[in-house]
């Protein structure tokens, strides 16, 4: 059974799994981007992994999901890192360590982000969060 608490004891339990796992997590993936050790980065992301996997218990317990504002921020900053990525990678700074740091980072959130919708939502009700088939006599 889930607790039905107040909503404001999930977004601080939230907030502090993202300010404490989340900050910590990037700054062990930036400190192994900035010594070349992709082993650094690679446990930097699988700390990131961890606090995606700490908010997903959180939503269990309370019995929701992500809320909109969760969504977006989350969607818009892998789309702002993507952009940082790719810009690096054109600039010709990178090393091999970085290439393969931004890689794994990457990688590893797409597929957890597959592996959440198809374990939330199954097969077909992920495909059908992406796709809005238009109700008879609406659209072309």
């Amino acid at each position: 059974m889930a607790y039905r608490g107040p909503i404001v004891e999930r977004s601080i339990l939230i907030f502090a799994d993202w300010a404490v796992l989340g900050f910590f997590g990037l700054g062990v993936f930036l400190e192994g981007m900035a010594r070349d050790m992709w082993s650094v980065s690679a446990a930097g992301v699988a700390v990131i992994v961890l606090a995606f996997a700490v908010h997903i218990v959180v939503n269990s317990i309370f019995d929701t999901g992500f809320t909109p504002g969760e969504t977006a921020l989350g969607i818009g900053s892998y789309g702002l890192l993507g952009l940082v990525f790719i810009t690096g990678a054109l600039g010709g700074d990178m090393t091999t360590a970085d290439y393969l740091s931004g890689l794994t980072l990457f990688g590893v959130l797409s597929v957890g982000f597959l592996v959440y919708l198809l374990t939330r939502h199954g097969l077909r009700g992920a495909f059908s969060r992406f796709h809005v088939k238009p109700a008879p006599g609406e659209g072309t």
